[in-house]
């Protein structure tokens, strides 16, 4: 997961676009014949013998809805990928056919590795993915149906906070007021729960709402006159999609006939609008879910999720997987007392049999340094016997913590290594070289252009950039466009040829 809360990175979707493309358009046309040929194939079939019986009855599982309760720890991916080898081994479905979604690049990554060891490289030709890059394939290939090209730019949390900022500023409004992190989590959240810039105005109870909704329909604006999508969009536009064109949403019905999607307790509402989309018409599906683990209301996610899945079908098998191959039996009897008082969660008891374990241990400290030297010194008692200093590792919730944690370690004689920093699609250096490469993929990417503009430096200040984005408002066209007619903006002098060379090389 990135920082911001997104559930995969830039690197998946600026390069699946082509490619995208190529393997939808393929899967199209040869999804019938290459079903034939797979279901007369010689693959062994596979054996589910190592699974426990409520695995295994999971696995076995063909057609109908099925929900899995998967405790923590509990073997759901190994039901997954061994479900996904029955049905490809034992019942001659076409990879083609299925449709897998998991919440990290990472998991889809595993996912698809222990299916093709199961079965062989024929997994290839799955769909396994996050939910948003399901949906950035499918909407590059039928961006246009909704007003969008087919090579539109995807903003990440910055650039979309940027161009918040933007509105904000163009709308005269306080920055204090409405900071554009603060305004742009407002018009997240709206979106994850399919609230259009009308509706958001229309539910507006002060004048506060009501602004948030102005910048929303302003933002919106600007993203589709930008040919851009944030991440939410990804999502939004796919529910637009199969809403106002049946065709298409029967096209990826007649080609997803059987669908599986892990975490569904973390699906927001458009997600799950998604899949319940999706599987209407075939009713294979198979969700993996745990309310007792849902985590992520603040970005959308709602567990309720589970229950609307048992009411949109009939006849919902349920299968509990309550065994844990994880955790020692004291941690979860700890579990177990506190997920009790849950509500609306689904009963379930986790057990495992690998014994009791070490007890429980909570230690009480008066600050932060008397936290740290208990970690220090705990650390030292293990590896007084015979623990590695490599098989320890210290978790703190937020990135101040680390330095009395440091300077702890070192008082000690504790070698150490800290696990993080800048990703690398968030190093300023790369996220500059790909705003260029939007900007020659898409040049009315406005949040693109403006942060390439002036990077190398080329004279080109704030006072240019308003009357270029005046002029462009004025001519109602974008502002590369603007950038092209300088001139007439009236900008002259080294800003002028700064920008006259940023077009040159753009160009």
């Amino acid at each position: 997961m990135n920082d911001n809360g997104s559930l995969f990175n830039d690197a998946d979707l600026f390069g699946s676009a082509e490619s995208a493309v190529r393997e939808t358009r393929q899967a199209e046309t040869e999804s019938a014949p290459y079903a034939a040929r797979y279901s007369n194939s010689r693959i062994k079939p596979i054996s589910l013998d190592g699974l426990n019986p409520m695995q295994r009855e999971a696995a076995e599982h063909v057609d109908g809805p099925l929900l899995v309760v998967a405790g923590a720890g509990s073997g759901k991916t190994r039901v997954l990928t061994h479900r996904i080898a029955h049905l490809i081994s034992n019942h001659g479905v076409s990879p083609m056919n299925i449709l897998a979604i998991t919440f990290t690049n990472k998991a889809a990554g595993e996912m698809k590795h222990r299916v093709e060891s199961l079965i062989g490289p024929v997994a290839k030709s799955m769909w396994v993915s996050t939910f948003h890059s399901a949906c950035v394939r499918i909407l590059r290939v039928h961006a246009e149906r909704i007003g969008y090209p087919k090579t539109f730019s995807i903003y990440d949390q910055a650039d979309a906070q940027r161009l918040t900022g933007y509105v904000i500023r163009d709308m005269g409004l306080d920055v204090k007021r409405f900071t554009p992190r603060g305004v742009h989590a407002v018009i997240s959240n709206w979106k994850n729960e399919l609230v259009s810039p009308t509706q958001a105005a229309e539910r507006a109870a002060h004048i506060f709402d009501r602004k948030h909704s102005e910048i929303y329909r302003e933002y919106q604006e600007r993203l589709l006159k930008a040919g851009a999508m944030d991440f939410d969009d990804l999502l939004v536009n796919v529910v637009r999609l199969f809403r106002m064109h049946t065709d298409v949403l029967a096209s990826y019905q007649d080609r997803f006939k059987y669908i599986l999607v892990d975490e569904y307790q973390d699906t927001n509402i458009a997600q799950n609008e998604i899949v319940l989309s999706l599987a209407a018409r075939h009713h294979n599906v198979c969700v993996v879910g745990d309310t007792d683990q849902s985590i992520y209301a603040f970005r959308g996610a709602d567990f309720r999720n589970i229950g609307q899945f048992e009411d949109a079908f009939d006849e919902v098998s349920v299968v509990v997987l309550e065994q844990n191959y994880r955790s020692t039996q004291n941690i979860l009897d700890a579990a177990n007392a506190v997920i009790a008082q849950n509500f609306a969660r689904k009963p379930k008891e986790l057990w495992t049999e690998t014994g009791p374990g070490d007890a429980i241990v909570r230690f009480h400290a008066d600050d932060e340094g008397d936290e740290a030297a208990y970690v220090a010194r705990t650390m030292k008692t293990l590896f007084t016997g015979g623990c590695k200093w490599g098989d320890m590792a210290v978790f703190y919730r937020t990135n101040p913590q680390s330095r009395v944690i440091e300077e702890i370690l070192m008082r000690f004689g504790i070698p150490y290594k800290v696990v993080g920093g800048t990703r690398f699609y968030d190093r300023r250096e790369v996220k500059d070289a790909v705003a260029y490469l939007r900007v020659v993929t898409n040049p009315l990417d406005e949040v693109s252009v403006k942060r390439v503009l002036n990077i190398p430096k080329r004279g080109v200040g704030d006072t240019s950039i308003s009357r270029l984005d005046v002029f462009a408002r004025d001519e109602n066209i974008s502002f590369f466009e603007a950038l092209r007619r300088a001139s007439e903006a009236g900008v002259s002098g080294a800003a002028r040829r700064g920008i006259e060379s940023f077009v040159a090389v753009i160009e």
